[in-house]
């Protein structure tokens, strides 16, 4: 009997062994589930239907909600400006971050200074860093007009409102980026650098043929965060220009936010949300391609 009672707990030790991994797991899945599929399926659900202004199903639509969504005018100006946004500031960012990591990981005087100077973006909120640009880009009172002699409203003329959205979308994205690549730097071994030294290369020619290629998971990482930050655009949007001056900074994402809750048509706003969401899987899974010919894994 005491054999038995013994097996028998033996085999609960053992499975409650065996699920332990998946009870760790169990908090995950439950947020998971909870605050990002659940809400995906119904904003997918919603784009075919009909939806009140209380938020509920009240018919199926099928494509209507998106054959709508496609005459709109100003649908077709907010993928533009998104795209626009997003194929400048990615490539503008990943380009100043990287320079000033490399900068950041050779050994100098005062390192550890501009290091957290160029950190600083990271540790300032969005809404203080938008308004701090709002004053800065002021065609009044603004320091950027009066350096540089200009008279230009910034944030009132169509004409520069999305290179101003653009200014602090980059200047927002260089902080975390930077201590990302400077981490990948320094991860890099001191003595395959120095051989490369010994062997007469530049700095220049070891940042392009050993650095680079070493670095490159990461670089692929950043790509692809900085590409999801920019087509879901919208916070600084909200801020300073509400979409305009006639429309010209007005995104998708900001289109959905208008949509659901200045209009009530939050069946229209879940059919911009998936086309956003369709989109911006795209541009990943192009990214993820690059990743089986150019990054290089140690």
């Amino acid at each position: 009997m005491s054999m038995y009672v013994g097996g028998k707990a033996g085999r609960g030790a053992k499975r409650l062994e065996r699920a332990k991994p998946y009870l760790f797991l169990l908090p995950m899945i439950v947020f998971a589930v909870g605050f990002v599929y659940y809400p995906f399926l119904k904003t997918a659900l919603q784009s075919f239907s009909n939806v009140n202004f209380r938020g509920e199903t009240t018919g199926f639509s099928g494509l209507e909600n998106y054959r709508y969504l496609f005459s709109r005018r100003e649908f077709g100006i907010a993928v533009r400006n998104t795209l626009k946004l997003t194929l400048i500031n990615v490539p503008v960012t990943l380009a100043l971050t990287l320079l000033m990591a490399w900068l950041g990981s050779r050994r100098r005087f005062l390192g550890p200074v501009y290091e957290t100077m160029f950190a600083l973006p990271m540790v300032i909120s969005m809404s203080a860093i938008t308004l701090v640009f709002k004053v800065l880009l002021n065609p009044s009172v603004g320091f950027v007009n009066y350096a540089l002699g200009l008279r230009i409203g910034w944030y009132e003329d169509r004409h520069t409102a999305m290179s101003g959205i653009l200014l602090l979308t980059v200047w927002m994205g260089l902080g975390f980026n930077f201590l990302l690549f400077q981490s990948a730097f320094k991860a890099i071994p001191d003595d395959l650098l120095g051989s490369a030294r010994l062997e007469g290369a530049g700095p220049v020619r070891i940042l392009l043929q050993i650095q680079l290629p070493l670095i490159s998971p990461t670089i692929l990482y950043v790509l692809c965060t900085n590409m999801i930050q920019a087509m879901m655009t919208s916070g600084p949007i909200l801020i300073l220009t509400q979409g305009g001056p006639s429309r010209s900074t007005i995104t998708m994402i900001y289109l959905m936010y208008t949509s659901g809750y200045s209009s009530s048509n939050y069946s229209l706003a879940a059919a911009v949300s998936m086309i956003a969401f369709l989109m911006t899987l795209l541009f990943t899974l192009l990214l993820f391609l690059m990743e089986k010919r150019r990054v290089h894994y140690q």
